[in-house]
């Protein structure tokens, strides 16, 4: 099944969005506990300080499905981030989401 990547950049400051990443991590997680591979986490610094946005990775059947599901995603809903999905072709190693 192919991947897919959404990047966010922060459109609001962090300190505003802590109900949306709450809300978040409870739907990836449900998602997760349904089967679907999928992980997200910060974009971070090179201190490594998160704050300016995210990735997730996901697998779904084609970017149609993939578009779909991110726009149930609480973090968009909530207006606080600027997005993008694009499709991932690995070619080279194994991911393995767990």
């Amino acid at each position: 099944m192919p991947w897919f990547v959404k990047t966010e950049t922060f459109s609001r400051p962090a300190a505003t969005l802590h109900e949306a990443l709450a809300a978040h991590r409870a739907w990836v997680d449900g998602l997760r506990a349904r089967g679907v591979r999928i992980s997200s986490g910060y974009r971070v610094d090179g201190a490594g300080q998160p704050g300016g946005g995210g990735l997730l990775l996901l697998e779904a059947d084609d970017h149609a499905s993939a578009e779909a599901l991110i726009r149930q995603d609480p973090m968009l809903q909530s207006g606080g981030v600027d997005w993008q999905l694009h499709g991932w072709r690995p070619v080279v190693g194994n991911l393995d989401v767990t």
